[in-house]
């Protein structure tokens, strides 16, 4: 017996929410199917994208930082495929790829990682089937959920950590507005 998945309803958001979609298209048709099914689930909910690409799966976390830090996106879509060969390569693209991505969403960022690691190239063809469980769909729509909680829980941001009980702060020593001799 097949076992039935469960998808959380579509994200909803009241303010416009736009995405960087960052592909490592090694494998031309796999990363078009791919960024077709991203895309499609972003304009669903009513979102918008950019689309940059990159040479490899291990250069994905570092071009959304590079983004993060420098453009103004609310979430982020990684895509691409990589495929076991004879080498022990595929283990470190695979876990590189995926801890950094993991690494900077533990930094606030919403990234959906929709980066296929399988062992040939028919599972990868299933995973990007643009009328099936396309994963580029899923990581888009990870990504929409984690904007839309950000938003939830971000609205009265009011400082992370210990609050001072007075207004009054000490920078080395000396308290705040204090004349100087």
């Amino acid at each position: 017996m097949a076992e039935k998945e469960y998808s959380l309803p579509r994200a909803e958001f009241d303010k416009p929410v736009k995405l960087l979609i960052v592909v490592a298209p090694f494998y031309r048709d796999i990363a078009d199917n791919l960024i077709a099914g991203a895309k499609a689930e972003i304009e669903a909910s009513g979102g918008t994208w950019d689309l940059v690409e990159v040479p490899g799966a291990l250069e994905l976390p570092t071009a959304i930082g590079i983004a993060e830090r420098m453009s103004n996106f609310d979430g982020y879509v990684a895509l691409g495929c990589v495929i076991r060969g004879q080498t022990t390569h595929y283990e470190t693209v695979c876990n590189d790829s995926s801890r950094g991505i993991t690494l900077l969403g533990l930094q606030g960022l919403c990234i959906g990682n929709g980066i296929l690691t399988v062992e040939n190239r028919a599972q990868a063809e299933v995973r990007a089937d643009p009328g099936a469980m396309n994963k580029g769909a899923g990581a888009a729509a990870a990504a929409l959920h984690l904007i839309a909680l950000s938003r939830k829980w971000g609205a009265s941001r009011k400082g992370v950590g210990f609050v001072p009980s007075t207004q009054e702060y000490k920078l080395a020593g000396e308290p705040k507005d204090t004349p100087k001799a």
